[in-house]
C-alpha cells in the first residue's frame, strides 16, 4: 500500500505553531492513531498525542481529522484518499496544551454544577419500580463515553467569546437522562433556561452527526428538553397555572464556569447586565389585590365582573321605571 501523508499539528501556548508534515507506511487496518504513534517511534518522539484504550471506548483520543472532530483510534486510513494528506490538528473549542492535547477541565467543572440523580426520601430502594419504556428512554444517553466531540463540533462553544453561557450537548444529554429518569425528584428546567443556555441550541445536530456511540442527542434529548422548558416558561397557560399554584422549579443548580478562550482568540466582550427575575419583581410596581382572610393562603388579585347583554338590558329598565314621569303634552298644569 502507497504511503500516507500525514500534516500534524504542533505547537505550544504562546509559541509559534505549524504543520509538520510526515510520510507514514500503512499496512491493512491501520488508524489515524496507529499513524502517530509511528511517527513517535521514528520521527518526533516528543509528539504529544492523547490515547488510552485504543478501542474507541475511553474517548480519549480526539482529534480533528481533515476538519471533523474524530477519534483517531476509529478513524482508518483506508477511508482516505492516500493521495491526498491528511491533517490532524487538536480540538479548535478547548485550550491548547501542547501538539494534539487540550485542556478540556472546564467540561469537568460544568458536571459539578448539575443536580444528581435525586430518589425519593421516603420510598426506599428496593420498592423504586418503573416500566420498561422508561428504561429504553435514557438508555441510549448512558452510553456516552465523553468524547466530547460533540462539544467541539457545537458551533456554538467554538464561538463561546459572544456565546459563553451555554453547557453543551454532552450535558444537556445528561439533564435528560436525569429528567426522564422516573424515580428522580428534582426539577431542572430553570437550571436549563437560565444557567445550561439551551436557547442556544439552534438544532444543526451537528453533535450527532459526530456522535461515535450513534446517540441521537438532538432527536431524543436536546429536543425533548427544549419542550419541557417551554412549556414551563413560555406557554401562558403553564404560566398561569405555576403562578396559581405558587410553585417554582428546582435544582437551580449554579452558574456555569467560562471557558476559556483557545490560544490566539480574541477577548471576549463585556457581558450585559441583564436584570434576573427577582431584580425584576422587585422593581415592578405593586398590584392591587384583595386582602386574604386568615388561613386561606395567599391574596386573590381583583375579579373583573362580566355582564351579559340581557343584564345591561334589565338593568337600563329599572333606571328608566324610577326616572320621574312628564306631562305628555309638555305643559304646565
Amino acid at each position: 500500500m502507497p504511503d500516507a501523508h500525514l500534516k500534524v499539528f504542533r505547537g505550544r501556548p504562546g509559541e509559534p505553531s505549524e504543520f509538520v508534515d510526515f510520510d507514514v507506511p500503512v499496512e491493512e487496518g491501520m488508524v489515524v492513531l496507529d499513524a502517530l504513534h509511528w511517527i513517535q517511534g521514528h520521527r518526533a518522539p516528543d509528539l504529544a498525542v492523547r490515547w488510552n484504550c485504543k478501542a474507541a471506548k475511553c474517548g480519549s483520543c480526539g482529534a480533528e481529522v481533515n476538519g471533523r472532530p474524530s477519534l483517531t483510534c476509529k478513524t482508518r486510513l483506508s477511508d482516505f484518499d492516500l493521495d491526498e494528506p491528511i491533517t490532524v490538528e487538536p480540538m479548535r473549542a478547548f485550550p491548547l496544551i501542547k501538539d494534539l492535547v487540550t485542556d478540556v477541565s472546564w467540561n469537568y467543572a460544568v458536571n459539578r454544577t448539575i443536580t444528581p440523580f435525586t430518589p425519593p426520601e421516603n420510598l426506599p430502594q428496593e420498592q423504586w419500580r418503573w416500566q420498561q419504556r422508561d428504561v429504553d428512554r435514557v438508555q441510549e444517553f448512558r452510553k456516552c463515553i465523553e468524547c466530547f466531540l460533540c462539544q467541539d463540533v457545537c458551533h456554538v462553544l467554538r464561538n463561546h467569546e459572544t456565546e459563553r453561557a451555554f453547557m453543551g450537548p454532552r450535558f444537556l444529554i445528561r439533564v435528560a437522562s436525569l429528567e426522564m429518569h422516573p424515580i428522580d425528584q428534582v426539577d431542572r428546567r430553570q437550571y436549563l433556561k437560565d444557567s445550561g443556555g439551551i436557547g442556544y441550541c439552534n438544532i444543526t445536530k451537528c453533535c450527532t452527526e459526530v456522535c461515535p456511540e450513534h446517540i441521537k442527542i438532538t432527536d431524543n434529548g436536546i429536543i425533548p428538553l427544549k419542550e419541557r422548558v417551554a412549556d414551563a416558561y413560555y406557554d401562558p397557560l403553564q404560566w398561569a397555572w405555576r403562578k396559581l399554584r405558587g410553585r417554582e422549579a428546582t435544582g437551580a443548580g449554579t452558574e456555569l464556569p467560562v471557558l476559556p478562550a483557545p490560544v490566539g482568540a480574541p477577548p471576549p466582550p463585556a457581558a450585559a447586565t441583564t436584570p434576573t427575575d427577582a431584580t425584576a419583581t422587585e422593581s415592578a410596581p405593586a398590584q392591587t389585590a384583595e386582602p386574604a382572610a386568615a388561613g386561606t393562603g395567599p391574596a386573590r388579585p381583583p375579579r373583573r365582573v362580566r355582564t351579559t347583554k340581557s343584564a345591561r338590558q334589565t338593568a337600563g329598565r329599572k333606571d328608566a321605571a324610577r326616572a320621574p314621569r312628564g306631562r305628555r303634552d309638555g305643559g304646565a298644569g
